[in-house]
């Protein structure tokens, strides 16, 4: 673009490639070079008129710089760059609906920042109403406008916002006055009548329509008209779907809207007739807006319902027209309704009130007998059931459902219904299996204490002979790992099921959910299962024999390294260093093996499984800690196994230093190993932080900083390792502070960003007086400061937790010794970058930070007006004064009565 403005056929050129270059590369190159063009270039292509792509080209690039830089645009060039686009949207109109939906955003967007085109609404309808030709861009105008106030596109500010949906409110009758008469105006046009729904759809989803008006309004009786008439298209109706799906979402204060709300009830329990035509006719689409429609009137009446039940707008027909959708043989249709059955869980646990439970029994028994029937699978069907398409993921759903509603029915007096279905009768394999799995989804709810039917079905689960359906062996299988408490209160079942469990594991379909259930027995009945160890830890040895899963086998694992924790002190590390040894001598091998380029050089599969052995006895010992595994002054019997496995994590760490991948695994199984041992991994500490340090300056993989902050927590409070840790942490800042500093290093960085701010906040934790009376301290909080910015969430979190810790290391434990000395280092730091850190903070919410993270800076805030109220208020006020108060637009962002109430309020 050097060397003055490009011409036309250039720019053409460009777009050609853009969408036609067979080579991604010169799409890239086309890309990058039209993202540099202005508005005068777009001006002239949508003059053109030359193709659909070049003017859609043009018109999304005019929308997208009225999004971003409006704000560079001087205010006399506003009008003409708003008839610059009312005159493209009537020359296009008729060229393509997706120019037309660009430049109506681009429109609207101009619209809600230029504060001077007052009753913009009323200007667009004047202007254009009258001319039959122009109405499908004015409503796709009116449409878009009500879906940008909120956008996060457009920074306009709270007073703007507020002005915009007043003025909206106001002009609000006038729309759907329009919208009617342009319905009249074209006798009903189908595509008509789809843009004034879908109009007045955006309209109800900003909460400005007038309940009274559009109560009696004819536009809602055609809506109705639409829906009830069994030869309207499919797309009308999905549009007017929509739109009483909006008008249901917008009245959820019923009480505020009751006029409109008595016309939506009404109107949507005259559906039912219409419904049960379009299933007839076996028209999908339409039975999935009408489940949608008779969800969302549940969904706006839940509270009603749940209030006063059968009474007035609380009348159960709305839940008898759920019901009725459950019946439908697709699965998808029943699913539309998951969300209300959670809610209304929800509500009925909360009043505890079994008169109001025994009213909705009825309804949810009828629910879990749909879904169960909606859970079989087909008849035909061969092999297990599949977890990841689309109809497991249903079954998933079913089965967290399933979990949330079942206290209403009862869950004993559930699993026995659905075991009798089984024992009395003789139903086929898929019934079983639905059944099975249901039963499986409300096992853990059942008490296990002293229940003969609990133990019945284990009995008779682990005597299915392996002739069944290899679905319904599947599902059995999930069933006894859900039933593990069963087996832990009556361990005379522990070696029937592990028999039982061991068959499925030499299946290859059957493996991975066998070893998952053995995981489940494990982790319960650790006591039972130690006398079984020596079973376990050969299953462990010969793990690459069964057909598992990456998971089923880590999962194996755990539960192996679960009951190891369960055996004699003594026996503890021989037994560790035998579940290690596979593991060890599979990444000897791989580092004895020559360099290739094939995946069996791969070390990630050993590193996660020595991984997950170290954190489960490290999470065991947690568990236990009011009886630990170790008493003062013994050694911790697997520092031994961990010193032994060091030099191979090394070695492996070494070769593979510049693949983050397996870096990462590397510093998971050490982290894990370190938090294992704890203090017994001191030997250890030199050498690993040695390497760490040495790879860090080539590769800077951030699992290093937050394998660091690991051994900051385990040795922080040691006095010999203090000095030895800041001068690790010294060591990994320079190169992760010249990685952040490049041109949007923070941005591309945040998992950088985020270990070491864990690692810094660590220090500031474990020993808060040697990292702030070293030099480095001044450049981790200009970092701090820097990175307050960034609107990722768990580098934010990660920031705002160091600084806020770091202020409150100022005013916390007062009573210790070194407390003068850490407040008055906190001072020192505050002096300097105090006043910067609170006009950036107040900077972020305003202008970076999604509001999710609102409530950490807050915290901040916090801290820094506890520690010195005085200056914060000076600091605080100053930072106010700096904010812009009015946009480019002429909008009013903020008053000084609003600056001030807000100072008020922050610091009272």
């Amino acid at each position: 673009m050097e060397g003055g403005k490009p011409s036309l056929v250039l720019v053409y050129q460009a777009v050609q490639a853009l969408y036609h270059d067979p080579d991604p590369a010169g799409k890239e190159r086309a890309s990058v070079w039209l993202g540099e063009l202005q508005r005068s270039i777009s001006d002239q292509l949508l003059q053109l008129k030359q193709d659909v792509e070049s003017c859609y080209f043009a018109a999304q690039t005019m929308k997208m710089k009225i999004q971003t830089s409006f704000y560079e645009l001087p205010a006399e060039t506003h009008i003409a760059l708003r008839d610059s686009l009312l005159s493209h949207i009537q020359n296009l109109k008729d060229l393509s609906p997706i120019i037309v939906t660009q430049l109506a955003l681009a429109i609207a967007d101009l619209a809600l920042q230029m504060a001077s085109w007052k009753g913009c609404v009323q200007t667009l309808i004047e202007k254009y109403s009258n001319d039959v030709s122009s109405l499908l861009f004015l409503i796709e105008i009116l449409t878009v406008l009500p879906e940008e106030v909120h956008s996060r596109s457009l920074r306009i500010g709270a007073n703007r916002r507020t002005e915009i949906i007043e003025d909206l409110a106001y002009y609000s009758s006038t729309v759907v006055t329009l919208l009617m008469s342009c319905v009249e105006k074209t006798g009903s046009d189908e595509k008509m009548l789809i843009k004034a729904f879908r109009c007045l759809g955006s309209w109800f989803n900003l909460g400005v329509l007038d309940s009274n008006f559009m109560a009696n309004n004819q536009l809602l009786m055609i809506l109705f008209q639409v829906l009830q008439r069994d030869e309207t298209p499919t797309n009308l109706h999905e549009a007017a779907s929509d739109c009483v799906c909006s008008a249901l979402y917008a009245i959820e204060n019923v009480d505020n809207n009751m006029p409109l709300a008595l016309q939506l009830f009404q109107g949507v329990l005259t559906l039912e007739t219409a419904y049960h035509m379009a299933v007839a006719r076996e028209d999908l689409d339409k039975v999935l807006n009408y489940c949608r429609i008779f969800t969302e009137l549940c969904e706006t009446f839940l509270e009603t319902i749940v209030r006063s039940p059968g009474q007035g707008m609380g009348d159960l027909r709305t839940l008898e027209l759920l019901l009725i959708c459950a019946g439908h043989p697709q699965y998808e249709v029943v699913e539309i309704s998951f969300n209300f059955w959670y809610r209304l869980g929800e509500h009925l646990y909360k009043t505890s009130d079994p008169m109001l439970h025994g009213i909705f029994r009825p309804y949810i028994q009828r629910l879990l007998h749909a879904l169960a029937r909606h859970c079989q699978l087909e008849p035909d069907h061969e092999g297990i059931p599949e977890d990841t398409d689309d109809f497991g993921e249903f079954r998933m759903r079913v089965s967290d459902l399933v979990k949330d509603v079942i206290f209403l029915v009862g869950s004993m007096e559930c699993f026995s219904q659905l075991y009798s279905t089984l024992k009395d009768g003789n139903p086929p394999w898929e019934v079983t299996e639905a059944v099975l799995f249901i039963m499986a989804a409300i096992a853990k709810s059942v008490d296990p204490e002293n229940n003969p039917t609990l133990t019945e079905v284990l009995e008779q689960v682990v005597l299915l002979p392996q002739t069944v359906h290899i679905a319904v062996r599947y599902t059995s299988i999930e069933l006894v790992g859900e039933m593990s408490e069963v087996v832990d209160r009556n361990p005379r079942f522990l070696d029937p099921v592990l028999n039982y469990l061991m068959k499925g594991l030499r299946e290859k379909p059957l493996a991975s959910v066998a070893a998952k259930a053995i995981h489940n027995i494990c982790s319960v009945c650790r006591d039972h299962m130690a006398q079984h160890f020596q079973g376990l830890l050969d299953i462990a040895r010969a793990l690459d024999s069964f057909a598992l899963s990456p998971e089923a086998a880590v999962g194996l694992l755990k539960g192996t390294a679960l009951v190891l924790a369960r055996l004699p002190l003594e026996k503890i590390a021989e037994c560790l260093s035998d579940l290690c040894a596979v593991q060890v001598i599979a990444l000897k091998k791989l580092l004895s093996q020559e360099p290739s380029n094939g995946k069996s050089s791969d070390p990630t599969v050993w590193l996660d499984r020595l991984a997950v052995i170290f954190r489960s006895l490290q999470l065991y010992v947690l568990f236990r800690h009011t009886n630990p595994i170790v008493e003062n002054g013994q050694t911790h019997p697997c520092q031994k196994v961990i010193q032994e496995i060091w030099p191979v994590l090394s070695e492996t760490l070494n070769k593979h230093q510049a693949d983050n991948r397996i870096v990462e695994r590397c510093c998971r199984c050490l982290r894990f190993a370190v938090r294992c041992v704890g203090k017994g991994s001191a030997a250890l500490l030199q050498p690993l932080v040695t390497q760490m340090v040495n790879v860090y300056q080539v590769y800077p993989h951030s699992c290093f900083l937050y394998l660091g902050s690991i051994l900051v927590d385990e040795y922080g409070m040691e006095e010999g390792c203090r000095q030895g840790l800041l001068d690790m942490l010294q060591a990994l800042c320079m190169p992760t502070f010249q990685l952040l500093e490049q041109p949007n290093g923070l941005r591309n960085h945040p998992d950088t960003v985020d270990d070491l701010f864990r690692l810094a906040t660590r220090f500031i934790q474990r020993s808060p007086v040697t990292l702030l009376s070293s030099q480095i301290i001044i450049h981790i909080i200009q970092c701090a400061i820097a990175a307050t910015t960034l609107d990722h969430r768990d580098a934010n979190c990660s920031v705002m937790k160091f600084v806020r810790d770091l202020i409150h290391t100022g005013v916390t434990n007062d009573h210790e010794d070194d407390f003068e000395l850490r407040k008055e280092l906190i001072q020192q730091a505050m002096g300097q970058h105090g006043a910067q850190l609170v006009t950036q903070l107040l900077h972020t919410c305003c202008f970076c930070l999604p509001p999710y993270t609102l409530p950490d800076v807050a915290e901040v805030i916090w801290e820094i007006m506890l520690f010195d109220r005085p200056i914060f208020c000076r600091w605080l006020e100053s930072a106010l004064k700096g904010l812009p108060k009015e946009t480019s637009g002429g909008a009013v962002t903020v008053t000084h009565k609003q600056l001030t109430d807000f100072h008020k309020q922050v610091t009272r």
